[in-house]
């Protein structure tokens, strides 16, 4: 008998090696195939995991066994690595946030976020009483089916370095407050189910209570323990160690907070928001990061097998309109309350979109309600395949939402004097594309050197109020080549560019490149390998800001202890120029290695 039982446990143990293996062969194969054709990988996931999940050619391996080697049997063996790759999700989105930057968005958090799950919850919930649900089914359906996927919205999000946008902040807000609102919903569950006794708010009280103690646990031992344990750790200058109590924070925290009844992913975000405040928070990211993204590619991944085909093509009709129904109805109730709080039209319909699909706390839901009898076998199953479905749809919806929103900003300028185009007897030597904090610095010290110049911008309201100053500056999309032109692109001397998001830098890099490939271009970079990225492209100078502010600190540091003001600066401009060549240099050298590539690749096929 024991060796039965030995047998058996090596049966599952190669079982989930297996599985693994496949998540694997997914992050190494499939997924830069599918980058290659510019679709994001998080899609390249959720469609591996349909297809070779156990409801794709998994349930055709029993017939064919060769199957399941390339295939996953089973949704278990996978699903404590997708948790595990959401909750050091949240760890490093809570690095990114600090508790000062969390404060200043109580607001949007409890907000926005709050009136998007009471509203989007009451919608869904009288939907499903109009159907035929008691009082209790139809709230614990609407309450789970109002929460969207922090997983995929936030890795979507920071993957396009948007999540310092006012989308990123809008949505993020809204994620946040429903990772909140779980702890609540799976008690209600517990509370309503059939022969179930007590009362039903001091049930929540006590939940609310225990969360709460279990955050201030957190908090109150990553003050006084964090920065003492990684300063000890940084001191033995061993990378193992310093990894081995990263991941002990990230889980331990999760585990303390699942304890409590919260998701292990937020106790995670409130460990990552503590050790935002230390001076080893980069060093943590760049740890942390390389396990994020394989453990959240296997969510994704379990994502894509909660699909099941056969519950589908069953109810084909039901679910694609449920999906729809319910993709339409969230994103419009979120994107009027985008704009209830004075975002831009177009970034109330980015969020829509974003927050309308479905999230992975909704299988947690459906799952308890129906342990608890609260819903049926079979609506479990139809409420999870209209969950995966939608889920599955959102890096469509969010390439969606920003052509949407950039189309609609362009044709709907509210305000009349944003109808004002240049002249076409203007003549400028310079073109700036964005008038921030950064262009409105260019351009008054382009004023002040007497060069006549014209900046280009998308927001509304900047452009009302620089026009108002009388200022040059014209209300359109640098990236439409028809407008550039306008703009006088074909006299002008030079074109820099000073808005911050990585894909519109090189959208407007590509189009100035199209109509004038002798230009200057000047653009702003994020960092070194931001920088190196654009010179790539074939910017003429690309200006990294964490470098900028290294050499600006260098300078005033310098001058402070002493040293002559004219050394000084022409040390800064010698090191400026090092950095510069050295940018160029990787980018000429990431061309080389391309061009051999296809040059190989091109042979090869001849």
């Amino acid at each position: 008998m024991p060796e039965a039982n030995t047998i058996g446990a090596a049966a599952h143990e190669f079982g989930l090696y297996r599985d693994i293996l496949v998540v694997l062969v997914t992050a190494a194969v499939i997924v830069p195939f599918v980058q290659r054709l510019r679709v994001s990988p998080v899609l390249g996931f959720l469609a591996a995991g349909v297809v070779l999940g156990p409801n794709g050619l998994g349930a055709l391996s029993a017939g064919i066994p060769v199957l399941s080697w390339v295939t996953v049997g089973s949704e278990k063996n996978l699903a404590a690595l997708g948790e595990l790759g959401v909750v050091f999700l949240l760890f490093l989105i809570g690095l990114e946030l600090s508790l000062k930057r969390l404060v200043t968005m109580r607001r949007l958090v409890f907000g926005l976020g709050g009136l998007q799950v009471v509203l989007s919850a009451l919608a869904i919930a009288a939907a499903g009483a109009a159907l035929g649900l008691d009082a209790g089914t139809a709230s614990i359906v609407g309450l789970s089916l109002a929460l969207s996927s922090t997983a995929i919205v936030v890795e979507l999000l920071s993957e396009q370095h948007r999540l310092a946008t006012a989308t990123g902040r809008a949505s993020f807000s809204i994620l946040l407050l429903q990772d909140l609102a779980v702890v609540p919903l799976l008690l209600l569950v517990t509370l309503i189910g059939p022969g179930r006794e007590g009362s039903a708010l001091a049930g929540v009280t006590y939940a609310v209570g225990q969360a709460c103690l279990a955050i201030g646990v957190i908090v109150v031992l990553g003050s006084l323990v964090l920065r003492p344990i990684f300063r000890l750790v940084a001191g033995s200058n061993n990378g193992e160690v310093f990894v081995a109590a990263t991941l002990l924070v990230a889980v331990g925290s999760g585990l303390l907070s699942a304890m409590a009844g919260l998701s292990m992913a937020f106790g995670a975000f409130v460990a990552g928001l503590l050790l935002a405040e230390t001076e080893f928070r980069r060093a943590i990211e760049t740890t942390i990061d390389p396990f994020k993204g394989l453990l959240l590619g296997a969510f994704f991944f379990t994502v894509g097998m909660s699909v099941n085909a056969a519950t589908i093509l069953d109810n084909p009709l039901p679910i694609l309109a449920a999906t729809a129904a319910l993709i339409a109805g969230k994103a419009l109730i979120a994107a009027l309350l985008v704009r209830l709080f004075r975002f831009p039209w177009g970034v109330a319909v980015e969020t829509g979109l974003l927050i309308g699909a479905c999230g992975e706390f909704a299988f947690i839901v459906t799952t308890q309600a129906e342990l608890f009898s609260v819903i049926s076998p079979e609506m479990a199953a139809f409420l999870k395949s209209v969950t995966a479905l939608s889920m599955i749809f959102i890096p469509l919806l969010d390439m969606a939402g920003r052509r949407f929103s950039r189309r609609l900003e362009v044709a709907a300028p509210p305000d009349p004097v944003l109808a004002i185009s240049p002249s076409e007897d203007h003549v400028s030597k310079a073109i700036v594309i964005g008038h921030g904090r950064v262009g409105r610095l260019v351009s008054d010290m382009l004023e002040r050197h007497a060069i006549p110049h014209l900046v280009t911008e998308r927001q509304v309201s900047l452009v009302s109020e620089a026009r108002g100053e009388g200022r040059p500056v014209y209300f359109g999309d640098g990236k439409d080549t028809r407008f550039l032109a306008r703009c006088g692109l074909s006299s002008a001397k030079a074109v820099i560019i000073t808005i911050h998001t990585w894909t519109e830098i090189d959208d407007l890099v590509k189009a100035v490149r199209s109509l004038r490939p002798d230009i200057v271009i000047v653009a702003r970079a994020r960092d070194a390998e931001h920088a190196s990225h654009l010179y790539e492209l074939g910017v003429t100078d690309a200006v990294p800001e964490t470098i900028e502010a290294s050499l600006q600190l260098s300078e005033a540091a310098l001058v402070g202890l002493g040293v002559p003001t004219g050394p000084v600066i022409a040390s800064i401009h010698e090191k400026r120029d090092e950095f510069r060549v050295a940018l160029q240099k990787a980018a000429g050298a990431g061309r080389e290695s391309r061009g051999v590539r296809a040059k190989a690749a091109a042979t090869k096929g001849a």
